[in-house]
């Protein structure tokens, strides 16, 4: 009879260390911050009386910058994630 290895428990070597380094933690944040930023760029627009049709959503800013910035953010982020921390 073999005994069976669990190798899903933490070692003494890897116990309280993380997945990623300082710098991909860093880089999360940062990218957090551009979706952020984006999803503010997208706020507002609307009229202040809600009987009147409101063009101001329709701006450049809200169509077409706004989503270009959350999808970098998006990209950034995963670029945090897959980069190898300096050793």
């Amino acid at each position: 009879m073999s005994k069976q290895v669990n190798k899903t428990t933490a070692t003494p070597q890897n116990e309280g260390k993380f997945a990623l380094g300082r710098e991909n933690y860093k880089l999360l944040l940062i990218g957090f911050g551009i979706i952020v930023l984006g999803f503010i760029l997208m706020a507002g627009g609307g009229s202040k009386d809600p009987n009147v049709f409101s063009e101001d959503i329709f701006s450049f800013r809200r169509i077409t910058l706004a989503p270009i910035v959350v999808l970098f953010g998006f990209a950034f982020e995963i670029y945090a994630i897959m980069k190898r921390p300096k050793k």
